[in-house]
């Protein structure tokens, strides 16, 4: 049976109740573990009636060390049919009744899930649970997914913004941990056996290391009736060891990264470093900071590069955040001629953090604009299941959400400038350039030490 450990109850605010203070706070959920290890989450919202579910299960890119690419293609086999079900039969079942269907992994945890309409939870939650539990594995059905997963992958490599930010987390991060490429490459996708594929679900595809989230329109007497029903007899079993990530350093010197896109004109680029991790207690006021620098229309990077001088159609600044650590980096592109000064312009801009700061009118209008957009960022049920897979994957909890006014209204000026100082790279930055590198490649070793790679080649060799 069930044993509850923790129960939240939090004060809903979606759609039209509001606290004292007026301040968004996260729907009440209701978190348990089933005896089998099992950790489910359960939020009831019934403005609309449909479910969203998501099966989280504790194993990424990370843990894929030579097989790149492992963890995403076990994932997206999972939807390839069960013991009991065909494909054709599954996809047939889950289009009759509208239910769409889901699978994806990221550096840290894989899922699979579903949104569909309320009416049909005894239909769809016992699909879901043969397809973690006993999926089929099919030999036929395999070989031609993989055959279409490695069209994709020579596909992605004609859009230097589909692969980028891979290039800059191995900059960053180096070969392996969270340098470690989520979809893999030519040559290690094309290694994976379905036997791998097999072995790798049955070493992490445990109760244990997983969780159930589901949002929406439910009764959750009812529904952890049936979670237990039909998860609970999912075995426990002892986990792979988990590898020792290599976290990003501040480096000693900058280094640039050139990828070659022969046929290119334009240049793709990202300029950056360290970032933070995703439990970090200044995400908050380092959101706000970031929003000034470049992460609206009217930012410093998209005023200056886009509407002042017309080198590109946007430029944005982002922090990745991951459970241990992560980046931070500004990007866009340009015309290839145009490649020194849209980059020397962005480094000015960025530098304005330090040289100029942020005044209290800044400030003002971006606390603004954050606290504006903040709530509608959780208003439907797939935006709130997504919320509690993150928090479960990267384990951070709501305090985050619950505080995030609170944390708006508290920061000056002078707060600002010491996250500035403590949060931003400054010294050394990392820089990736995909374009024509036959145009660029002098013009570039200004900015740091140079390496050269080819956007067709199978390895990086940045170290």
């Amino acid at each position: 049976m069930m044993r509850i450990f923790k129960t939240l109850a939090l004060v809903s605010l979606i759609f039209t109740s509001v606290s004292s203070h007026g301040a968004y706070q996260l729907p009440s959920y209701e978190k348990l573990t089933l005896d089998n290890g099992l950790t489910l989450f359960l939020m009831e919202q019934h403005e609309v009636p449909l479910i969203d579910i998501s099966i989280v299960t504790k194993v990424g890119a990370v843990n894929d060390a030579a097989q790149s690419g492992l963890a995403n293609i076990t994932v997206e086999n999972l939807v390839l049919g069960t013991k009991s079900l065909t494909k054709a039969r599954l996809d047939d079942q889950l289009d009759y009744i509208g239910a769409s269907l889901f699978s994806s992994a990221n550096l840290e945890f894989s899922q699979l899930g579903a949104s569909f309409a309320s009416k049909d939870q005894h239909q769809v939650l016992p699909l879901l649970s043969e397809m973690v539990l006993s999926p089929r594995f099919e030999q036929a059905e395999f070989d031609k997914f993989k055959k279409r997963y490695l069209l994709q992958l020579e596909q992605a490599k004609e859009s230097p913004k589909s692969v980028i930010n891979q290039y800059f987390n191995r900059l960053v991060f180096g070969e392996n941990g969270y340098g470690s490429s989520v979809t893999g490459d030519h040559k290690s996708v094309n290694n994976i056996t379905l036997s791998e594929v097999k072995n790798h679900h049955h070493a992490w595809y445990t109760p244990n290391n997983s969780a159930v989230v589901v949002v929406g329109d439910f009764d959750s007497k009812q529904m952890k009736s049936q979670l237990n029903a039909l998860f609970g007899q999912w075995q426990k079993a002892p986990l792979p060891q988990q590898p020792t990530l290599q976290l990003a350093t501040t480096p000693k010197h900058s280094k640039l990264l050139l990828v070659n896109k022969s046929d290119a004109i334009e240049t793709t680029f990202l300029i950056g470093g360290k970032g933070i991790a995703r439990n970090n207690p200044h995400s908050v006021g380092i959101s706000v900071i970031n929003t000034i620098l470049g992460a609206r229309f009217t930012s410093w990077l998209n005023d200056a590069l886009r509407v002042n001088a017309g080198l590109t159609y946007g430029a944005r600044s982002r922090f990745d955040a991951y459970s241990q650590a992560g980046n931070f980096y500004i990007s866009t592109f340009t015309k290839t001629a145009t490649t020194i000064e849209a980059v020397d312009l962005a480094i000015a801009t960025y530098n304005k953090l330090w040289e100029q700061g942020i005044d209290e009118q800044t400030l003002a209008s971006a606390k603004a604009y954050v606290k504006g957009q903040f709530p509608p960022k959780f208003e439907t049920s797939s935006q709130l299941n997504a919320l509690l897979v993150d928090m479960y994957g990267y384990g951070f909890d709501e305090s985050y959400i619950n505080t995030f006014e609170q944390q708006v209204n508290s920061l000056t000026p002078e707060r600002t400038k010491a996250l500035i100082t403590k949060y931003f790279p400054k010294e050394n930055l990392q820089f990736v350039l995909v374009g024509k590198a036959d145009e660029i490649r002098e013009k570039v070793t200004k900015y740091g030490q140079v390496t050269e790679v080819n956007i067709q080649d199978e390895q990086i060799n940045i170290y």
